[in-house]
């Protein structure tokens, strides 16, 4: 049998432990007194760090903005990650528009995804910060991995994201169109200060009730344009375009407008300038914009204070102002962002400040004209199903050229009635109407004439400018498509 070793004293325990505390005392008095405090700092870090376990995994994460511009990253980490929802996801969102293909399928807040890449496995987390303001949540996404990955997650695994991103999109691409007054999001519930849907316009170029020779001299631009981005780079300017469109209301702008984004795939921000108070908030909001983009601002001659320049510099900074607005559009923050098409509308060219209209801002201006003979033809043709001649057509052509009516007028005719008779019979009705009132408007104006007072030597004057104005506007939109 072997005999359990001896317990000593417990006098003798308690002594052994009372020697052992006073010696340590008296090492840390003397370590006090004469190690460096730099040096005793040191030693003290590298105990902590000997004896505390330490993780093997390296967290990346990354914002919903880089700065003051959208994260790239960001971006396309939320399309990748659509295509990773597996059966361990516990919660994930799903809908779909009818103009998409397949299922939108978005992690919830604080969900994870797991990932695996060449061998190696991934860990991704959508993280939303709430504050009491739902327009400043703070969206990022927190990557987990191994630390001996690092190396290969920035060189190969990143790009591989941003790589297939573009890939998924590009297969299953809705326009969106944004707007500040919408907080939500089609796709994932929430964009940062713009909220979004999907673009459900319909028109076309091959719809567009508009001069058939204009259409081909704006997608010619449009091609040309996305096509150049080498060009502005040497060239030294911001790869972007700029459209003025003006006409009465109702000549058919906001459907060309949806007619070159449907063209060329682009998103559309609609900008409501009268919404924003200072020239640092203009900026903040149009660099949050993407690339590949088209920004509206419509009835510019009724949304931003006109009147600034002459102020001088007794403008306050807390003013939206045009000069604010025409530094974004050719200043130094018109580099900020690529493939980017700003598009303004008017219904009254002449109320335009003349520094809005300087080359180099507003690259082409396109007239929305009346009605024209080819532009009813081709709403027939949308609206009836008529190739054709009808016998109401050679009437109602005789009518158009002699009335001014818009697009819209004539579509809202169309559209009264599915019988092809009875719809363009009441559009020879309406524009016997129309003339009707445009004679009795010429009477009164030709009276005015007659008498030969100031006012009728106006209205032959203002006729005489437009007139003019139209052959100047024709003659530089073929200048600068050339």
């Amino acid at each position: 049998m072997f005999a359990l070793p001896k317990m000593p004293p417990t006098a003798t325990i308690f002594s052994t432990y009372a020697s052992l505390a006073a010696s340590i005392m008296l090492v840390r008095s003397l370590t006090t007194d004469l190690v460096p405090d730099p040096i005793r700092s040191y030693i003290q870090s590298a105990l902590v760090y000997f004896f505390t376990p330490h993780s093997n995994q390296l967290t990346i994460v990354i914002d919903e903005n880089s700065g003051i511009s959208r994260n790239q990253v960001y971006d396309a980490a939320e399309i990748y990650l659509r295509n990773k929802v597996s059966p361990s996801t516990e919660r994930f969102k799903v809908g779909k528009t009818s103009r998409q293909k397949n299922l939108n399928v978005t992690i919830e807040k604080n969900e994870e995804v797991v990932d695996e890449f060449q061998n190696f496995q991934l860990k991704w987390k959508f993280v939303v910060i709430e504050p009491n303001n739902m327009y400043n949540e703070k969206h990022f996404f927190e990557l987990v991995f191994h630390k001996k990955y690092k190396e290969k997650v920035l060189n190969e695994y990143l790009p591989f994201v941003l790589s297939k991103s573009k890939e998924i999109r590009d297969n299953d691409r809705v326009v969106k169109l944004y707007t500040r007054d919408c907080p939500y999001d089609d796709d994932d519930g929430g964009s940062g200060v713009w909220g979004s849907i999907h673009l459900e316009h319909p028109s076309t170029f091959e719809t567009l009730a508009m001069d058939s020779e204009m259409k081909m001299a704006i997608i010619d631009d449009l091609e040309r344009f996305v096509k150049r981005k080498e060009f502005y780079k040497k060239v030294g300017k911001a790869w972007k375009r700029g459209y003025l469109l003006y006409g009465p209301p109702g000549t058919g702008k906001s459907s060309l407008i949806a007619a070159m984004a449907n063209y060329l795939k682009f998103d559309i921000y609609d900008l409501e300038l009268t919404s924003l108070y200072s020239n640092s908030e203009l900026r903040r909001i149009l660099v949050s914009t993407t690339n590949r983009s088209i920004i509206v601002i419509e009835d510019i001659d009724c949304s931003v204070e006109m009147q600034d320049r002459e102020l001088g510099n007794d403008v306050p900074n807390t003013k939206l102002t045009l000069s604010g607005l025409l530094n974004f559009i050719d200043g130094l923050w018109s580099s900020c962002g690529d493939e980017r098409i700003i598009i303004f509308t008017t219904n009254h060219k002449d109320r335009l400040d003349p520094a809005l209209l300087r080359p180099g801002r507003m690259d082409m201006h396109i007239h929305m004209s009346y009605c024209t003979i080819q532009g009813f033809k081709l709403l027939a043709s949308n609206y009836l199903g008529i190739n054709d001649q009808h016998r109401l057509f050679g009437e109602i052509e005789n009518l158009i050229e002699n009335v001014e009516v818009t697009p819209a007028e004539v579509a809202e005719e169309l559209m009264k009635s599915e019988d092809t008779d009875a719809a363009l019979g009441g559009v020879v009705t309406f524009l016997k109407h129309k003339q009707i009132k445009a004679n009795e408007m010429k009477e009164k104006n030709g009276g005015c004439e007659l008498q030969e007072g100031s006012e009728g030597k106006r209205l032959r004057n203002n006729n005489a400018e437009k007139k003019l104005e139209e052959t100047v506007e024709k003659e530089g939109l073929e200048k600068n498509l050339n």
